[in-house]
């Protein structure tokens, strides 16, 4: 027996209710911008600026209890991980602290980090000191990453938009790209309204959501293209409902998959890259919607050509077909 989480020829109508779904994203939308605009999203160390400190030890990395030794400093947002390296000595174990830049300092003063060592070598004997290392972004450069960031992540949109018009049609570009600022609008607007720590960890899964969303799309995409060519008469939405019914069972069962990997890193992969997993986690779900009632509908909305065998092709204003 196998498992199937999607029943074979499926018959859903994923038009019927075109408006409603619509409707949902751009309500989605709007309060992501109101959250965005009224509180802005809760930036890390890396787009505000910080201290990291290099620390060294004969006694093996306890995250917790650095956390611990810390907090009575007050130090804000601290993240702390466990360096590897297979050149280490057996007896040598490596950890990076990262502090956010203190009120009115663009770094960490010398004081405080005698502080932070004391309370480490307290909480930990076998620490050395003076640490290693200990570098500071100042603002600045804090803010210099924020629109590397952002410009990172419209010229990966540019470059979907670019590609999918050259494999298919301009029609299925638009609907491509309209699902991945969907996806990223989102998924911004969810990090400004739970305030989650916002940093680079984040701008990499918008990277990644963005080839995950594009992905599913252009898997839908190639069975349009494909049953354009096979159903000539059909109607334009009867073409996407066969070809999203077609592939709903290898979409169901790829984010499945992706989601349980997801879920098992957010509860057992600690705090380190739990923003991240959130993102994806999120990013997977927004991006399997979009794929569907979004990319999908914008193509019926924008019309394409019915027949791929000749150069020349009608392509109108399908709204007739979405209420067919």
């Amino acid at each position: 027996m196998r498992l199937k989480l999607v029943k074979q020829n499926t018959n859903f109508d994923f038009f019927s209710r075109w408006k409603m779904w619509l409707g949902i994203s751009a309500l989605m939308m709007v309060i992501g911008f109101v959250s965005f605009a009224i509180q802005g999203l809760n930036f890390g160390i890396d787009f505000r600026g910080g201290t990291t400190v290099r620390t060294e030890s004969t006694q093996p990395v306890d995250v917790a209890v650095y956390r611990d030794a810390l907090s009575p400093l007050g130090l804000g947002d601290i993240s702390i991980t466990e360096v590897f390296d297979p050149t280490f000595r057996a007896d040598q174990y490596v950890s990076q602290i990262r502090i956010e830049a203190q009120e009115g300092d663009e770094a960490v003063q010398g004081q405080l980090i005698e502080d932070i060592g004391v309370a480490l070598k307290a909480a930990d004997p076998g620490m050395k000191l003076p640490f290693p290392s200990v570098e500071s972004v100042g603002p600045k450069v804090s803010g210099e990453l924020i629109q590397t960031a952002a410009i990172a992540v419209v010229l990966a949109i540019a470059a979907v938009l670019v590609y999918i018009w050259l494999r298919f049609e301009w029609q299925f570009a638009l609907g491509a790209v309209a699902a991945l600022v969907h996806d990223v609008i989102l998924t911004i607007g969810v990090f400004s309204e739970l305030q989650i720590k916002f940093d680079l960890a984040i701008i990499a899964a918008l990277l990644t959501i963005v080839g995950y969303s594009l992905n599913d799309t252009v898997v839908v995409f190639d069975r349009v293209r494909e049953n354009l060519r096979k159903y000539k008469k059909k109607p334009l939405n009867e073409v996407l409902n066969i070809s999203i019914n077609e592939t709903l069972s290898r979409t169901v069962m790829t984010s499945v998959t992706t989601l349980l990997a997801l879920i098992s890193l957010y509860v057992l992969g600690g705090d380190v890259i739990r923003g991240f997993v959130f993102a994806m986690i999120w990013g997977v779900i927004v991006g399997t919607y979009s794929s569907v009632f979004v990319a999908s509908t914008i193509l019926l909305w924008l019309g394409v050509k019915r027949n791929w065998d000749k150069p020349d092709a009608n392509v109108g204003n399908q709204y007739a077909n979405i209420d067919a």
